[in-house]
């Protein structure tokens, strides 16, 4: 009877528009959802730093070079964000890193991709923080407060990230024909694995209907694909670029592009750690994890030191 009452309550508040903070009461399945969101969310971030890193030492030019350091770096910060907001919900940061290491915990599809080219940053930049600020400025108004807050700052830094990206893509669409095509074949292969990043269509998404309940969510993935296809499309048509879609068409009586089949088999397929870098990535941050041990120990035993210091 009383997790009744609290439950209605706890609901009231959030059909009021008020923020989830971490000392109010809440169900365990929301607390769960949450950790889930957050945890795959940070390792995202940081999973992410590793396709366009391999870029740094590669860049055209010493200020390609510094934005895009930058911009790794904004991800690293992303990611940190992320962890303690999830540690708000009484989770060790090291556990969330070992279901990483271990594939119990999932990061998004779209970075078991390589980057093969220069392209490849533009279109990541413009592709993926694009699909992904579609999602995030919804996570921003959501309910539970931690969360919402560290995206506000979050989406902000992909804001840029994104021009970053498009304004790669609009310089080697008006550069030479070999450079126009390197921008069309990233576009090529990045197009589908980003629509894809968004998540299942709604029939497939077990999780949907409850988030949005709960307002953890205020769309549903596929309002948020439809809403990052109508920005992206006029985009590419500026560039002179064409998606990879042939049953791409605007609908004037919906006022919405129309797309293709999407390829699910491939998507579920990448998820279950088939896709082209999968063991590759977790590779890299299991060996980052391991490599740092020895830093984490001694910033341990001086925080220790100089704690007993003080306490003497």
């Amino acid at each position: 009877m009383e997790d009744s009452i609290l439950l209605e309550k706890f609901q009231e508040k959030i059909d009021k528009g008020l923020k989830i903070e971490p000392k109010d009461w809440m169900p365990e399945a929301y607390r769960k959802q949450l950790i889930r969101m957050m945890s795959q969310h940070a390792h995202s971030e940081i999973v992410g730093m590793l396709p366009e890193g391999n870029w740094i030492t590669r860049a055209p030019s010493l200020r390609r070079k510094a934005v895009l350091l930058a911009k790794v770096q904004d991800e690293a910060g992303h990611g940190l964000y992320l962890y303690s907001a999830a540690e708000t919900l009484g989770i060790d940061r090291t556990e969330l890193l070992d279901q990483l290491f271990t594939g119990k915990a999932k990061y998004s599809s779209i970075f078991n991709y390589p980057s093969l080219t220069w392209a490849d940053i533009g279109a990541i930049g413009w592709l993926v923080d694009g699909a992904a600020i579609m999602n995030q400025t919804m996570l921003a108004r959501g309910s539970y407060g931690p969360y919402s807050r560290a995206m506000v700052r979050i989406c902000k830094e992909e804001s840029f990230h994104n021009r970053q990206g498009y304004e790669i893509m609009l310089t080697l669409s008006n550069g030479s024909p070999a450079q126009k095509a390197m921008a069309q074949d990233a576009l090529n292969r990045w197009w589908w694995p980003a629509i894809m990043m968004l998540g299942p269509s709604d029939a497939a998404s077990p999780n949907t209907e409850q988030l949005m309940r709960w307002k953890v969510k205020l769309e549903t993935n596929d309002e948020i694909r439809q809403r990052f296809i109508d920005r992206t499309i006029p985009q590419a048509d500026f560039l002179g670029l064409t998606v990879p879609d042939n049953d791409m068409k605007f609908n004037e009586t919906t006022g919405h592009y129309e797309h293709g089949t999407i390829n699910w088999k491939e998507f579920f397929d990448v998820v279950a750690g088939n896709g082209p870098c999968n063991k590759k990535r977790l590779k890299a941050r299991v060996d980052a994890d391991k490599n740092g041990a020895w830093v984490r120990a001694a910033a341990h035993a001086y925080a220790n030191k100089k704690a007993a210091a003080k306490a003497a």
